[in-house]
C-alpha cells in the first residue's frame, strides 16, 4: 500500500525547481592597501542574514537568502559583500500552517551551502582568505522573525488604542463646549 492509499491523502513533497544568484555585489574599495595593511590583525566582520519568501502561484514559492558581510580592519573598510541567493521551490500537499516554516527554515537550509560557497570564492578572488561562513540555525532565525511580528502587532494595537482614546477625548471635549 502507498502512503496515499493508507492515509487517504498524498504525503507532503518539496522539490527544488531552480537556484540562482538574484543580486550580488562585492566591494573592495581600499585595495590593494587593504590587502597588505595590518595583515596580522583580525578584521571585524559583521554578518547579517535574512530570509525573504513569496508565493508565485500554485505550489511554487520563491525563497531568497539575503547575506550582507561588512569587514573592517583598524577602521578601514576591507570589503563589503551583499548576496541575494534565491531558489524556486514546489511545496505540494503541505498543510497551510506548515508552508511558512518550510519556506523559512528548510528551504534556506538547502540554499545556504551554495551561498556560502559563493561568498568564500568571492572573498578569495578579492585577495582575502576565503570567508567560510559558519552554519546558520534557520529555526532560530524563524523564531526571531515570529517574535518580531508579534512585537510589531502589539505596537500597532497600542497605536490603534491610543488613536481611539484621542478621538474619544476629542468628542467629549466637543460635547462639553456645546453645553
Amino acid at each position: 500500500m502507498t502512503d496515499t492509499q493508507a492515509s487517504g491523502s498524498a504525503a507532503p513533497r518539496m522539490s527544488v525547481r531552480t537556484q540562482y544568484v538574484k543580486d550580488f555585489s562585492f566591494e573592495n574599495p581600499n585595495s590593494p592597501r587593504s590587502l597588505s595593511q595590518n595583515a596580522n590583525e583580525r578584521p571585524a566582520i559583521t554578518l547579517d542574514v535574512d530570509v525573504e519568501t513569496r508565493q508565485l502561484g500554485g505550489p511554487h514559492y520563491e525563497v531568497a537568502l539575503r547575506i550582507t558581510i561588512d569587514a573592517k580592519r583598524a577602521g578601514t573598510q576591507m570589503f563589503l559583500a551583499e548576496l541575494l541567493y534565491g531558489g524556486l521551490f514546489a511545496l505540494e500537499n503541505f498543510p497551510p500552517e506548515r508552508i511558512e516554516p518550510v519556506c523559512r527554515i528548510e528551504c534556506p537550509r538547502i540554499l545556504f551551502p551554495f551561498a556560502r560557497r559563493i561568498i568564500a570564492e568571492t572573498t578569495r578572488d578579492g585577495g582575502f582568505p576565503p570567508l567560510l561562513l559558519d552554519p546558520i540555525n534557520f529555526s532560530h532565525l524563524y523564531r526571531q522573525y515570529l517574535d518580531q511580528r508579534v512585537a510589531e502587532a502589539e505596537t500597532e494595537a497600542e497605536q490603534q488604542v491610543q488613536e481611539t482614546v484621542e478621538v474619544a477625548e476629542g468628542e467629549d471635549e466637543g460635547e462639553g463646549a456645546a453645553l
